[in-house]
């Protein structure tokens, strides 16, 4: 069966008490009971086959909270194996992150825990496991947190979440990268010897490289990519009004694919990215990587009219998405193939965004340095030269300003994401900028992307490339606080 995400109408939902309090807090909204989040199996229908897959059940469709709401959770584990989400972009006390290992064991099958926070920020989020392989097998959903102040806003929302799929368990697809056997059915190989014959893979040159190193875009080839559990054989349908205003908040959820956005006929107005606002982007065309998210405003002609909204996987043709249509229109199929490649999204988009709300300008206290380091042949990936367990921790000190400067010293790009804080980018390459304000950025093969964030949420927080397979394979580390 299909398990669909459909359009609804800005609200906010107060949630309840009764979730044990971890840390201090500030007086927030509370209603009568904590919401109940569940991790459990659930079956998909793709490309007319059954599909074993994990979910979240929250009680709606999409979540959604609202600004200035205290997030009371209890997430209970239904699965026969331990779980535990990460609250993708919220800003949670440390030992309430969902990181295994830094923030709080694992939760074991049949158990329960309680979060409660509160919610100081609006915007498109995210929450997924960070235990094994669970994301790439679909443990994960939106949580979009409502802003208070556009509560009077005549806009309809849609909130597209994108991701990849295999029918292959993403353990034996790693096992194979790891293994450099080469081409298997439901992923592309790693080896030079077998590059050539990849689909979705750029073995040419790296620019301004003068040759020497080969350019990978996609680890694997996916069976299927999904739009709300949707591939474009039969995807969702959204109605809408000729005339009105639209809202699109799109999530990549993807475990190892980026990819462009296109509103085909219609112009839309980039207002956030990564639930930060942005001095507005008019456009047709926006590139997401993987975990990062787009909230784009446009407006529907008048008039009956289908208006496909599609992503396209990067460098390859396969795509997805759905469609935006009004009552009476009629809707043509679509090829889940289009007809020439995408392009790599490369970080030129990035260079021209701007914060609504930059950080306060401010001298850097501290540098960190991470290189992005790894051997794409035997699909060892690292910071710094090390595996996240050999890793040397960043270390911070509360109240610091701090720079992150990532090095990118491999063949693909990699997008970077901290948990626990919000970061601005600050310089690409040799570009100074006043960036946006995110929580993942892309760092392009052999470029430098440099950030600042402000140490005000202390603990221990992960540092990742999102890619799962690579961050599985070891790009991971740590910033944790001083005393």
């Amino acid at each position: 069966m299909h398990h669909l995400l459909p359009s609804l109408s800005r609200r906010s939902l107060l949630l309840g008490a009764g979730a044990s309090t971890l840390l201090a807090r500030a007086p927030v909204a509370r209603a009568a009971a904590p919401r109940r989040f569940t991790a459990e199996k659930r079956v998909l229908e793709v490309s007319g086959k059954a599909a074993p897959v994990l979910g979240l059940s929250t009680g709606a469709p999409v979540t959604h909270f609202a600004k200035g709401d205290a997030f009371l959770v209890t997430l209970d584990n239904g699965l026969d194996e331990p779980t535990l989400i990460h609250w993708h972009g919220l800003q949670p006390p440390s030992a309430q992150d969902g990181m295994p290992g830094l923030s709080q064991p694992p939760l074991p099958p049949g158990k329960s825990y309680d979060y409660d926070f509160p919610l100081n920020r609006s915007g498109t989020y995210w929450m997924h496991s960070h235990v094994g392989f669970q994301r790439s097998k679909l443990l994960a959903a939106p949580l979009i947190i409502s802003d208070p102040a556009d509560k009077g806003r005549d806009e309809q929302e849609v909130v597209i979440f994108l991701i990849d799929f295999s029918f292959r368990a993403p353990e034996a697809i790693f096992a194979d990268l790891t293994g450099g056997k080469g081409a298997m059915p439901g992923m592309a190989g790693m080896s030079k010897g077998a590059m050539g014959a990849m689909p979705g893979m750029d073995h040419g040159s790296m620019p301004g490289m003068g040759g020497g190193m080969a350019m990978d875009i996609n680890d694997i080839d996916f069976d299927a990519y999904l739009a709300n559990d949707r591939t474009l054989d039969d995807p969702a349908i959204e109605r809408v009004e000729p005339g009105g205003k639209v809202r699109l908040r799109i999530i990549n959820g993807s475990s190892a694919t980026n990819f462009w956005i296109d509103l085909g006929k219609l112009s839309g107005e980039l207002i956030a990215v990564d639930g930060d606002p942005i001095v507005a982007r008019q456009g047709r065309r926006f590139p997401i990587a993987m975990a990062q998210r787009l909230d784009i405003r446009l407006a529907v002609p008048g008039g009956e009219g289908a208006y496909p909204i599609l992503a396209l996987r990067e460098g390859a043709v396969e795509r997805t998405g759905i469609v935006l249509a009004t009552k009476s229109a009629r809707v043509t199929k679509l090829a889940v193939k289009g007809e020439a490649a995408a392009k790599p999204l490369g970080t030129a988009f990035e260079e021209t965004l701007t914060a609504a709300q930059p950080l306060a300008p401010r001298k850097p206290d501290r540098t960190l340095v991470a290189n992005l380091t790894g051997d794409m042949e035997k699909f060892q990936w690292s910071i710094n030269g090390k595996p996240y367990g050999e890793d040397t921790p960043f270390r911070v000190r509360q109240g610091e300003r701090v720079a992150l400067v990532m090095r990118n010293r491999t063949g693909m790009s990699h997008p970077m994401h901290l948990h626990g804080h919000d970061f601005q980018v600050v310089e690409i390459g040799a570009r100074r900028l006043s960036g946006a304000r995110r929580d993942t950025v892309l760092v392009p093969a052999m470029g430098t992307v440099t950030v600042v964030f402000d140490a005000a949420n202390p603990g221990k927080w992960a540092f990742h490339c999102h890619n799962e397979y690579h961050m599985m394979a070891g790009m991971m580390t740590s910033v944790q606080y001083e005393a």
